[in-house]
């Protein structure tokens, strides 16, 4: 459905950029780990071609030379001399044994970048940087009103508390409302030690909509970019409706697991078990829709804000530690990227409308931190 899963499906990653020797290239990257990945280009879930391993000949026992044996006379001193006669051939000298080659030694793998603290004149550098960024690189970005920013900021911090997710570090966070009269998205600088979190730029967005089969309500809650998942990249193909799910290719989804969400088709809200992503959509159809709730409960963002999240590593905090240890990872990643010395990992989904007004007490949202679904076929 447009990108978002709700079956038992399994999500590989596939490099970014492609090659004319892309399978070889691929082959290396993910070793015998996956046998099928997604291409970029649109081979789905097509076996990934190894190329069996070149079997070495067995070495060949290389024979001993026998020496001969010296012709031992009678001992003259106490020191066990031995004496040959004078006419006796003087023994060859051992052959020396051949050394064995030295063993390559394993290139060691780069350690994980340090969490450097930054200074308050870094951190506002860093943040100039980025809302520049945001200004040139997402057009059709709004400037949200006072009551918004403090709405928005009041939520998340709300979902943050209730979570128990811990703001250690200043970092990059994106507060998604879905509310069906905002569907808006902003990229915030969170920050441990003020309320005052700085916004660096807002956009439309689409979120799970009401009144379709099989369509689901974005939940609400933290849904962090966590190394246990593997996200992937969009390879442009087209259902048979001629759209493009997740955008063209090479767009970045970002895969934050099974999640709790209520059935939008349903008057009784019953929930279900839903594959939530975050992903771009179709650049000729759907694009356009932004700022409505449209999807099938996953969050559609602009293509100009995914590549702006994916070249700065908003969200790729875990990933890219990871990447210094997991080839997986740095394939995934994009060779052009800068990471944001601001990274983080948590989109936060909030809902700004009124609550509805009911007399029963409702149950806190079980998607808190990414919460699993126990009976979920897949974590």
């Amino acid at each position: 459905m447009f990108g978002c899963l709700f079956a038992a499906q399994t999500l590989q990653a596939a490099p970014y950029s492609a090659s004319a020797d892309f399978a070889e290239e691929l082959s290396k990257a993910v070793g015998e780990s996956s046998p099928h990945v997604f291409f970029p280009n649109g081979d789905i879930a097509a076996p990934l071609h190894i190329p069996p391993a070149k079997k070495t000949p067995a070495p060949v026992p290389q024979a001993k030379a026998v020496q001969p044996t010296p012709v031992q006379t009678a001992s003259v001193t106490p020191q066990l001399k031995t004496s040959v006669p004078v006419n006796a051939a003087p023994a060859p000298a051992p052959a020396p044994a051949p050394a064995p080659a030295p063993a390559p030694a394993p290139a060691p793998a780069p350690a994980p970048a340090p969490v450097v603290e930054l200074d308050e004149k870094q951190i506002q550098a860093e943040i100039d940087r980025l809302r520049s960024l945001f200004q040139k690189d997402v057009p059709g970005a709004f400037t949200p009103t006072i009551t918004q920013k403090d709405t928005w900021r009041a939520l998340a911090r709300q979902q943050i508390i209730q979570s128990g997710y811990a703001i250690q570090i200043p970092q990059a966070v994106v507060v998604a409302d879905r509310n069906p009269a905002v569907q808006r998205a902003c990229v915030i600088v969170a920050r441990p030690d003020t309320p005052e979190w700085t916004i660096i730029g807002c956009t439309r967005i689409s979120t799970g909509t009401i009144g379709r089969k099989h369509h689901y309500i974005t939940p609400v809650g933290i849904f962090t970019n966590t190394a246990e998942r593997l996200g992937y990249r969009a390879q442009g193909t087209k259902n048979e409706n001629g759209i493009m799910g997740n955008g063209t290719k090479g767009m970045r989804v970002w895969d934050f697991g099974w999640q709790v969400a209520e059935k939008g088709w349903l008057p009784s809200r019953e929930q279900g078990p839903i594959r939530l992503e975050m992903h771009a959509t179709d650049p000729v159809f759907l694009e356009r829709k932004l700022g409505h709730m449209a999807s099938a409960g996953c969050i559609r963002i602009p293509a100009a804000l995914n590549i702006y999240i994916d070249k700065n590593g908003l969200l790729d905090l875990e990933y890219e530690r990871k990447a210094a240890t997991d080839k997986r990872f740095r394939a995934l990643l994009r060779p052009d990227r800068t990471p944001s010395s601001l990274a983080g990992m948590a989109v936060i989904v909030v809902d700004s409308a009124s609550p509805p007004n009911v007399t029963t007490v409702q149950a806190p949202s079980p998607n808190l931190v990414s919460a699993r679904i126990p009976n979920s076929p897949i974590h």
